[in-house]
């Protein structure tokens, strides 16, 4: 896809992760970016986006507090720093062009091909 993530993995609870995501087939700085979630067996999740400014960011009440999500526009590179992680963080994380605040179907979306987050003991 246009976006690539990294940084997934499995950690133990109230342990953290970052993850990354960078582009290089679209003018990153023009864009707000999102990052979405799908839990097992579960549906499309909105977490955060981030405007083109870097300034205005919003994130959904079950990561406020815990998550922070970030971008150098210089590196075309967007990160999520996620702290305290539970096990219902457990999903396959997204980077996403816009705000993608109501998500369905990823495949609609401009986004990447996803990493794996496992919260577990």
């Amino acid at each position: 896809g246009p976006l690539v993530e990294s940084g997934g993995g499995l950690v133990l609870p109230g342990g953290s992760l970052r993850l990354s995501c960078t582009t290089s087939e679209f003018v990153f700085d023009h864009y707000t970016m999102s990052w979405l979630r799908q839990p097992p067996g579960k549906g499309l999740e909105w977490v955060s986006y981030i405007r083109s400014d870097g300034i205005t960011r919003y994130y959904s009440d079950s990561v406020q507090g815990r998550f922070t999500i970030s971008r150098d526009n210089a590196k075309n590179m967007l990160y999520l720093q996620m702290d305290n992680l539970k096990p219902e963080d457990t999903a396959v994380y997204y980077c996403a062009r816009g705000t993608n605040i109501s998500p369905t179907d990823i495949r609609t979306i401009t986004a990447g091909q996803g990493t794996q987050v496992t919260v577990s003991s």
